[in-house]
């Protein structure tokens, strides 16, 4: 018989909990409020099958990644997983594969249905656990009991995107319509009531993005010292990395970008594996994982640890705007209102400094904005409804949003009497906090400025 302290350890990777605080507490805390919102049960599911398993050829050792919805609400981090919310009883069942002792012999511990067993229950704090393949019945007999008697509803909920079609939600909302078509009930989207609360961390969420914001400092700081020795950008992002991973719990927020040159106009560039020029800039977009948090920095330094007159002036002009941009940024705002103002006050000083100040010319790689300046951070590390990135939702105390001002293009220049052109990529990214009265920069320690980074590559 396991110890509590054994299960934890064991299912490390597929029930996500914290050692600082009872994540089963946060997890039910999560189900019992939007419980409170629901007139009707609800189902969520997990992701069906592992990567690769929806193909005949099966791909081995691809990381697997839970659906945030799910993840939010069960910290549940396996495939072929649902969970009912049935609010009359305010009760929360969760659906697991049976015990698949083989499969464990091959991929290592599961969360499985055992009768008799309460390792599943124990670990997660959820009580009634029951196999997946009792889902859909499950369903019914819920079905039968909410749209009859005195209190009959019409409906029920499940999580699913209104204005994104072809992923696993979808196929969940067509399932659930095949089900309750015979109780003339209706499948009622629940993802706005989720995000209301999702979007908002809890204490112990933004104790985690600061330890994650943390890792992230100390990694990049590390690699700033070493860069004179990377020759390449796979020894960069190898080494950045690495530097993260060893100082984690998890795994990184999302696959490392080291874009050199010219590479950095190209806003997710993967491939990571071209050689490093003197003279040129690096662009890093990194982050790692923390629990269930992320962090998500970005940074563009120069490969010789040395910004020439061109690169420091379009560095600044990026780097101020986010300054600008963070004056707007305060509870009761919305992303969508206040999205134009870097791009705006970047445009106007590269006419002021660069074609004005040293007789220079631009061509953008896009027009008006590359990209949009800030996105939700949380259980996802770009967060909220992908339909519509959540940009009307107004701001609150405990919302995580980034800051990434970014530059992309060709540009000429004339300083102190020295012709300078470049094609060149900048993006600063930092993570802001959103306070009562305004905001709070966590990830402000990690080196920007031209002063700090020169300093830390010397």
């Amino acid at each position: 018989m396991h110890s509590r302290k054994t299960d934890v350890q064991t299912y490390s990777q597929v029930f996500l909990s914290s050692k600082n605080y009872d994540s089963k507490k946060i997890y039910a805390k999560r189900r019992l409020s939007l419980m409170k919102k629901l007139d009707s049960f609800c189902v969520f599911a997990g992701m069906p099958v592992e990567p690769g398993g929806e193909e005949a050829f099966v791909q081995t050792w691809t990381r697997f990644v839970q659906d945030p919805a799910f993840l939010y609400m069960t910290g549940v981090n396996q495939a072929g997983c649902y969970l009912v919310l049935d609010p009359r009883k305010s009760r929360s069942t969760l659906f697991v594969p049976k015990k698949d002792p083989f499969k464990e012999f091959w991929v290592g511990k599961r969360l499985g249905f055992v009768d008799g067993e309460d390792v599943v229950s124990r670990l997660t704090g959820i009580d009634e656990v029951r196999p997946a393949e009792d889902v859909w019945t499950f369903v019914e007999s819920l079905a039968v009991e909410y749209s009859t008697g005195k209190d009959a509803v019409d409906h029920a909920f499940a999580f699913y995107y209104e204005k994104f079609e072809g992923d696993h939600n979808e196929k969940l909302k067509v399932k659930m319509k095949s089900v309750l078509r015979r109780f003339k009930m209706r499948v009622m989207s629940c993802a706005d009531m989720h995000f209301e609360d999702r979007l908002v961390l809890e204490p112990e969420r933004i104790g985690d993005a600061r330890v994650a914001q943390n890792i992230t400092d100390d990694a990049f700081r590390a690699l700033l010292s070493a860069m004179k020795n990377m020759k390449t950008e796979r020894d960069a992002a190898l080494f950045l990395n690495y530097e993260m991973q060893r100082r984690g719990d998890g795994d990184l927020a999302f696959p490392t970008i080291a874009a050199g040159g010219k590479n950095a106009c190209c806003l997710h560039y993967v491939k990571n594996d071209e050689a490093l020029r003197d003279g040129e800039f690096i662009l890093f977009d990194f982050g790692v994982r923390f629990g269930t948090l992320h962090s998500d920095i970005s940074r563009t330094i120069p490969v010789n640890g040395k910004f020439d007159p061109l690169q420091k002036m379009l560095y600044e002009i990026v780097l101020e705007s986010a300054k600008v941009y963070q004056r707007v940024v305060r509870p009761g705002v919305s992303l969508k209102e206040i999205g134009m103002i870097c791009w705006e006050f970047i445009m106007m000083e590269l006419d002021r400094r660069l074609v004005k100040g040293a007789k220079g010319s631009f061509k953008l790689l896009y027009e008006k904005r590359p990209h949009g300046v800030s996105h939700f951070i949380g259980e996802h590390i770009h967060e909220g409804d992908p339909g519509s990135r959540s940009l009307d939702v107004v701001l609150k105390p405990g919302m995580l949003i980034s800051c990434e001002p970014g530059l992309y293009g060709d540009f000429t220049a004339t300083i102190e009497g020295k012709r300078y052109r470049e094609s060149i990529g900048i993006r600063i990214e930092d993570d802001l906090l959103i306070t009562k009265s305004g905001f709070e920069n966590i990830s402000e320690h990690i080196p920007r400025t031209v002063e700090d980074i020169e300093v830390l590559m010397k």
